[in-house]
């Protein structure tokens, strides 16, 4: 009987720490968050140079926040980091120019960036006219 009582008590304990536990989180998230439904973030900005680690500055009503963000090193710098967009398939090359180009609808603005809905990349066609590699002789073969 006395050990019956022993884990009846025990058990209680663990479900009142739990309790406690999940009381402190949501107190956490309400100091930490905000009422505030309508933020306004800003781009990211890196730390050093053009890339890497950074912070977003965001505003609410009276309220600012700072988040930590990151921008890759091989983002294209003219769309910005936070705009994703769909590319198509390279043209074929231009022989008045030397270029190709693609476009690229937009896909995704992250933190209510401003992004163009349609973008067109350029790049220079390459000079070498690529092969296919052919089997190399004697591998595999006796």
């Amino acid at each position: 009987m006395q050990v019956q009582g022993l884990l009846l008590l025990l058990a209680l304990i663990l479900l009142a720490a739990t309790a406690e536990a999940g009381k402190n989180k949501k107190e956490k998230a309400k100091k930490d968050g905000s009422e505030c439904e309508d933020w306004r973030w800003g781009p990211c900005v890196p730390n050093s140079k053009d890339c890497g680690l950074g912070y977003r500055e965001g505003t609410c009503k009276d309220e600012s926040k700072k988040l930590k963000c990151k921008i890759p090193c091989n983002w294209k710098k003219k769309f910005g980091a936070d705009c994703k967009y769909k590319f198509e398939s390279w043209g074929g090359c231009s022989a008045q120019t030397g270029v190709k180009t693609r476009s690229g609808i937009l896909k995704k603005a992250l933190y209510n960036a401003q992004c163009e809905e349609i973008v067109y990349v350029t790049k220079p066609c390459s000079s070498k006219i690529k092969q296919k590699s052919k089997a190399k002789k004697g591998k595999g073969k006796d």
